[in-house]
């Protein structure tokens, strides 16, 4: 059995809700990595209509699954002791928080940015460069609408990471 440092009570977005987590070491490193990943990218930063582009704002969300995924395997199965642990949590994050808005947007910037394309290609032919503007497109207030709902959805996985790594104390 591991040594457990502490144990705290956290509720999670997603309709994941509250659990206790009994926090060994191995799951204060592994909050420790995601926590640092996710506050550091639009996960956990806001990002104003207009500032940077809404493809690679979903980009970074994107590379968010091979992120956890990495720390989970680096952090070896100490971080899922049973589902009320660091890496049941971070996979049911990612699962019912990150895929659904990402198969939503995804798709629908995808088929603006095809569409714009096609358009470029038959106005211009072979002979131009193909820029993509995206103020042109019309889910463009809603993409960031939905963008900062989920934002601040993911900065109370953000803030439960930090008080399992200890970053802050669970009575913040």
């Amino acid at each position: 059995m591991r040594p457990i440092l502490k144990s705290i009570s956290i509720n999670l977005p997603f309709g994941i809700g509250g659990m206790t987590i009994e926090v060994s070491e191995e799951q204060r490193k592994a909050a420790w990595a995601l926590y640092v990943e996710l506050a550091t990218r639009v996960a956990g930063v806001k990002l104003e209509p207009g500032m940077g582009s809404a493809r690679e704002a979903l980009t970074s969300l994107h590379s968010l699954f091979e992120t956890s995924r990495s720390v989970l395997r680096e952090a070896g199965a100490g971080a899922a002791d049973g589902p009320e642990s660091v890496g049941p949590v971070a996979i049911d994050v990612l699962n019912k928080g990150l895929r659904p808005f990402l198969v939503k947007w995804h798709t629908r910037l995808g088929d603006f940015e095809a569409a714009e394309t096609s358009a470029q290609r038959e106005k211009f032919g072979g002979r131009a460069l193909i820029v993509i503007d995206e103020s042109r497109w019309p889910d463009r207030d809603q993409f960031y609408e939905a963008l900062e709902e989920n934002r601040r959805k993911m900065q109370v996985y953000i803030d439960a990471l930090a008080q399992i790594a200890g970053v802050v104390g669970s009575d913040t």
